[in-house]
C-alpha cells in the first residue's frame, strides 16, 4: 500500500520534536558547472550524521508496550545502526545491533556510544541480518529493517517534506538510493504535493540494482556489489519501497566510482562538508554532466557524512587522482650524475610538485647508461598533466 498525505502529515508532526530540520545549503560551484541553480539538502547534518533515524525512531515509537518491553534488533555495518541505537536510546527501549566484524570501529563505537548493544557477526551485512532474523526469533524483539517497512519509509518522507518547505521553488530533486527507503519516501511527499516536480534516484553503477528491478518490474538483486559507497550498497530493492519509487520517481540514474571520491572531495574542497560516498552519490549525478534538462532550481539529497578518517584518506586520494592532480610518469634519464635533476628540475619548472621517486635499472629496454624513474607529482588538473606529459616527451624522457 503506497502513503497518503495523512501517513506523511502523522509521520511529521510525530518526528518534528525530536529531528532536526538539517539546512539547505547554496552550491555556487555546482550551479556553475550545471548552468543551473543547485541547493544541498544537508542530511549529513542529521542526528547520528544521517537521515536514518527519521525513519527508525518513527518505526519503534509506534510499537506496542508488549514489542517495546522484548526490544528490537537490527542488522547494520553504520548509518542504520547508529539510527537505530539512537531511536531506541530516546526512547527507553534497549536495543541490540549485529554488525559485520569487518565494520569500521569508528562506526562501531559510534553506536556503542549510542546506547546499543553491539555483537559483531558474520563478515557481510547479509550474515550479520540472519543473525538478527535468529534474535528477533528466539526472544521476540522487533526487528527493525533499513528500509523495507512502511514506517521507515514514513520517516524518510519527512525529508522531502522539508525540502517543499524550505525550496518552495523546487523543479527537480536528486536522492542517493541504495535500499530505497529515502528516494521511496522523498518522492512520495513531493509528488503527492508538487507532481510536476522531478525525482531523481542515484545509484552506484557497480551496485546498482535498481535499472533491471525497473526494468523488469520487479525487485532483482545485483549481479555485482563493489562500491566505496557502503551506505547505498544493496544487493535487493525492497518491496515497500519498489511499490512508490514506480510510482512516483521520474528517473534511475548511475555513477562510476571516479564519480564518486570526485563529489566527495568536492565537497570537502568548495562545502567545506564531510560527506560518505554514498552520500555525495547525487552530487556525483550532476557533476556527470547527463542530467542536462534539468532546468533549476535543483535540490541534491546529502544523505550521510559518516565516514571513516581513513577512508576518507583513501577516498580523498582517489578523488585527487580521478580529478587530475595527482600524477605518475616512468621516465627514463642518464645513469650518470645530473640526470636524475634535469628531471625534477623540469618538473619544478612546469609547476609539479614531486611526491615519489622510484629508481629501477632492471628494465629490459634501457642501454647500459640509463636508469628508468617512477615519478609522482602533484598537478593542477587534467589541462597541467597534458601540458607536463607534452614538456617530457620533448625533453626526451618518455619513449614511445
Amino acid at each position: 500500500m503506497l502513503l497518503t498525505p495523512t501517513d506523511i502529515d502523522a509521520a511529521t508532526e510525530a518526528l518534528a520534536p525530536v529531528m532536526r530540520r538539517t539546512p539547505m545549503v547554496a552550491s555556487r560551484v555546482l550551479s556553475e558547472r550545471t548552468g543551473c541553480e543547485v541547493w544541498l539538502k544537508c542530511e549529513n547534518l542529521q542526528r547520528t550524521g544521517s537521515f536514518k533515524p527519521r525513519g527508525a525512531y518513527l518505526r519503534i515509537s509506534r510499537l506496542s508496550d508488549d514489542e517495546r518491553a522484548h526490544g528490537v534488533v537490527a542488522a547494520s555495518a553504520g548509518n542504520h545502526a547508529q539510527g537505530v541505537a539512537w531511536s531506541a536510546s530516546e526512547l527507553g527501549i534497549p536495543a541490540r545491533v549485529y554488525m559485520p566484524t569487518g565494520a569500521s570501529l569508528p562506526k562501531i563505537v559510534a553506536t556503542k556510544a549510542y546506547g546499543a548493544e553491539v555483537v559483531l557477526e558474520g563478515s557481510t551485512v547479509d550474515e550479520a541480518l540472519i543473525a538478527a532474523q535468529r534474535h528477533a526469533e528466539e526472544t521476540g524483539a522487533v526487528l527493525i529493517h533499513p528500509f523495507d517497512h512502511p514506517d521507515i519509509v514514513a520517516g524518510q518522507s519527512t525529508v522531502g517534506v522539508e525540502i517543499l518547505e524550505q525550496m518552495p521553488d523546487v523543479s527537480a530533486v536528486i536522492v542517493p538510493l541504495g535500499g530505497g527507503g529515502l528516494l521511496a519516501g522523498v518522492a512520495t511527499a513531493i509528488k503527492q504535493r508538487r507532481p510536476e516536480v522531478r525525482v531523481i534516484g542515484v545509484q552506484a553503477a557497480t551496485a546498482a540494482a535498481w535499472p533491471r528491478s525497473l526494468a523488469e518490474n520487479r525487485p532483482v538483486a545485483a549481479e555485482s556489489m563493489n562500491t566505496m559507497a557502503d551506505g547505498i550498497a544493496v544487493a535487493r530493492p525492497g518491496m515497500v519501497p519498489f511499490e512508490h519509487v514506480v510510482s512516483y520517481v521520474d528517473d534511475v540514474v548511475t555513477v562510476a566510482e571516479d564519480l564518486l571520491s570526485t563529489a566527495l572531495l568536492l565537497m570537502l574542497e568548495r562545502a567545506k562538508l564531510v560527506v560518505e560516498p554514498a552520500g555525495a552519490a547525487g552530487v556525483a549525478a550532476m557533476m556527470a554532466g547527463e542530467l542536462t534538462d534539468l532546468t533549476g532550481p535543483v535540490c541534491v539529497v546529502v544523505s550521510g557524512g559518516n565516514i571513516d578518517p581513513l577512508l576518507l584518506t583513501h577516498v580523498s586520494t582517489h578523488g585527487l587522482a580521478a580529478a587530475g592532480r595527482y600524477l605518475t610518469v616512468t621516465a627514463t634519464i642518464s645513469d650518470r650524475p645530473g640526470g636524475l635533476i634535469a628531471l625534477l628540475e623540469l618538473l619544478r619548472d612546469a609547476g609539479a610538485s614531486v611526491l615519489d621517486v622510484v629508481h629501477s635499472r632492471v628494465v629490459d629496454d634501457l642501454y647500459l647508461d640509463e636508469v628508468q624513474v617512477t615519478v609522482s607529482v602533484e598537478t593542477r588538473g587534467p589541462e597541467h598533466q597534458r601540458e607536463l606529459r607534452e614538456m617530457l616527451a620533448e625533453a626526451g624522457f618518455l619513449r614511445d
